[in-house]
């Protein structure tokens, strides 16, 4: 009888801030849904969508490594780089094998992931033995040595199969690749990828033969907008699937566990806890995640080059995460989309727009490090944590009476 009453308890508990971070997250994508479905939104607006379900999963995925790790990487735009050329390459390779633009998209985003999360396992082998600033000096040269590798590739692709060439010791270009009266190059080396149909293009046309097969017109700029809304779509399911994955991981044994690292490595240790391992499993993840990020980014983008994943990339979404709260998802996804939004809003004021965005900074920094402020907000969670504990409370109660008359 207890053990069933314990496994009852236990069952109920429930993190109201995990729900409010969902509930929120929903409600904002339904309202961006029927904005961009009803045609509310102006093309600038359209364009701002992706990016930002991108930079939304960058932050988390970051935050996973600084704030729940604790480990400060300043590489984390490497990850996307992998994820954002693979993601390209496969879409494009897998271009007669797999027709439905959508499920292509969706495989290219996975295997983004998949070569990210590999280098991840890879870099993370000697980065992750070190700790502090050596580690962010190491992980940020290495977003630096993929932006140059990627520089000297070229990739191309044809009826052959795919063909590449590493540049980098030699004179070759994308004429050495030798490919087939219909080949295409995709990776051009430092022009990096240009001309690239996007999905949602694609996805427009296909909505348009179909309705003409069918007999029926539409517009093109209506057949656009249902091309930008399914690209929304994956978007949102990116972040959402992302953010069930960490939170899920937070609260799992091994979250725990990497918790227990960060805040004294030492006592884990002698408790037995796998430093490695555990530190490995968060990064491996963070890295996985940023690489399914960078695919859909590239998917949004008719010309990429390397040096958009640079230092600077890596930097911003640090700040997305600082100025969020370090473990704070939720709030890492709200600075993301913020932070995104607001140069391009600026864009008028062209000479103090950059001006403006680092007042902005200042003064987000100030408020969410002053005491009144916080004061304020816990008193908000706590009084919201009250009316949940007081929920949990009552369904283990009715549980538990439920139990006894069943064994009665």
């Amino acid at each position: 009888m207890k053990t069933k009453t314990m496994k009852i308890n236990k069952s109920h508990k429930f993190n109201s801030f995990d729900f409010i971070t969902y509930l929120f997250i929903i409600i904002a994508f339904i309202i961006v849904y029927f904005l961009l479905s009803g045609g509310k939104l102006n093309n600038q607006q359209v364009g701002w969508i992706i990016p930002v379900c991108c930079y939304m999963t960058m932050a988390i995925s970051l935050n996973l490594t600084v704030g729940i790790l604790g480990e400060l990487s300043l590489g984390h735009a490497g990850f996307m780089s992998i994820g954002a050329f693979t993601g390209v390459v496969s879409y494009i390779a897998f271009s007669e094998a797999i027709p439905n633009t959508v499920l292509r998209v969706v495989i290219s985003m996975i295997i983004g992931a998949l070569m990210a999360a590999i280098f991840g396992f890879l870099i993370g082998i000697p980065v992750l033995r070190l700790n502090g600033d050596y580690l962010a000096i190491v992980t940020l040269a290495f977003g630096e040595i993929i932006k140059d590798i990627i520089n000297c590739l070229y990739v191309g692709f044809d009826s052959k199969g795919l063909h590449f060439i590493f540049g980098a010791f030699s004179k070759k270009t994308a004429a050495d690749l030798k490919l087939a009266d219909d080949g295409i190059v995709i990776i051009n080396g430092a022009v990096g990828v240009s001309d690239l149909k996007l999905p949602s293009s694609s996805i427009a046309e296909t909505i348009r033969a179909n309705a003409k097969a069918s007999g029926t017109k539409i517009k093109a700029s209506v057949a656009k907008l249902e091309g930008n809304t399914v690209m929304f779509i994956i978007g949102a399911v990116l972040v959402l699937v992302s953010l069930i994955i960490i939170l899920n991981f937070i609260r799992s044994r091994t979250g725990r566990a990497v918790m227990a690292i960060r805040d004294n490595r030492i006592a884990a240790e002698s408790v037995g806890i796998n430093v490695m391992r555990h530190k490995m499993i968060a990064f491996v993840i963070s890295a996985a995640l940023a690489g399914a990020a960078g695919t859909l980014y590239a998917m949004n983008m008719p010309t990429l080059q390397s040096t958009k994943f640079g230092f600077d990339t890596s930097i911003l979404v640090l700040v997305f995460v600082v100025l969020g709260g370090l473990g704070n998802m939720l709030g890492s996804m709200v600075a993301a989309a913020l932070l995104y939004i607001l140069p391009e809003l600026l864009r008028e004021f062209s000479t103090y727009r950059m001006l403006i965005y680092a007042i902005v900074l200042i003064i987000v920094m100030l408020a969410t490090n002053n005491p009144l402020l916080k004061n304020f907000i816990s008193k908000i969670c706590s009084g919201i944590k009250s009316i949940f504990a007081k929920k949990n409370k009552k369904a283990a109660v009715a549980d538990n009476i439920s139990g006894g008359d069943n064994n009665g």
